[in-house]
């Protein structure tokens, strides 16, 4: 396959395999850790008027989702990548990164966890994939007009 088609295959697939992990963990996140009573959490308006209701324990699920969404999109536009392994899992993590500055923009979430989800969720994890994934393996398919 052409590299440059397998490497935009890479970053739309990760993007895709990112986007729902993240968001599968935020649809079972009510489910493992209740909203506040009285917390409307289905629409961003809801989110805006019932924030200060939220405890600590209520961002470890928003952590986890961003975190483990970049994390698994990185890991697959890596390992699809036909050439610059690390640069496709730190694009991956860029592209949710604005995702996460415009979620921080949007919602008015307590500074210290806009600080933590910005500086930890995205760029290390996107790192971390790219080390994982390791190097391009070299091209050993043989050509006869050589």
């Amino acid at each position: 396959m052409n590299p440059i088609v397998r490497n935009i295959l890479a970053v739309i697939a990760g993007i895709v395999v990112g986007s729902g992990v993240n968001m599968g963990i935020i649809m079972l996140s009510a489910s493992v850790i209740p909203p506040p009573s009285g917390a409307d959490v289905t629409t961003t308006e809801g989110l805006k008027a019932t924030m200060h209701l939220f405890e600590p324990k209520h961002f470890l699920m928003p952590f986890l989702a961003h975190a483990l969404g970049t994390l698994a999109g990185a890991i697959v536009a890596a390992t699809i990548a036909a050439t610059h392994r690390m640069k496709f899992a730190l694009a991956i993590a860029v592209f949710f990164l604005a995702g996460g500055v415009a979620s921080v923009m949007m919602l008015p979430s307590p500074l210290w966890f806009s600080l933590t989800d910005l500086i930890l969720a995205y760029i290390p994890m996107g790192y971390f994939a790219g080390k994982l994934v390791g190097p391009a393996r070299p091209n050993l398919t043989y050509h006869a007009n050589r």
